[in-house]
């Protein structure tokens, strides 16, 4: 199995920044999907940024010129690098790894993996 740990969350002012990171752990596949999502409260959790394993990424149009994911594969980890934080920014943003479902399944392994989260709060 996988374990995540999420770190750098905290209070920030509005149009501040913060560096989120996750090390993964564990059964660690070379094809995976590595991102993060957030959510805020009463609110679903949703998109903030993923990387497959051949560099593509996908940003929430929320995250789009301001926040920037990166993975280090010989370290297991994934981080974001957030700018001009907004109080919308506010919630707890967690680390996400996804196996491709077929891999997962004949390694006998849960194909997707959530970290407990950090939280970020941007409030003046």
């Amino acid at each position: 199995q996988v374990q995540l740990v999420e770190s750098g969350g905290g209070l920030v002012q509005p149009g501040g920044s913060l560096r989120l990171s996750c090390a993964a752990s564990g059964t660690i596949l070379r094809i995976r999907t590595m991102g993060w999502y957030r959510q805020a409260p009463e609110k679903k959790r949703e998109l903030v940024a993923t990387m497959t394993s051949d560099g593509t990424t996908t940003y929430a149009d929320s995250s789009k010129g301001r926040f920037t994911i990166s993975r280090d594969d010989a370290k297991n980890t994934v981080d974001l690098q957030m700018i001009s934080l907004e109080p919308e920014d506010t919630a707890v943003y967690y680390c996400h790894l996804l196996y491709p479902f077929t891999t997962a399944q004949s390694m006998g392994i849960v194909n997707n993996y959530w970290g407990q989260g950090t939280q970020v709060t941007v409030s003046s």
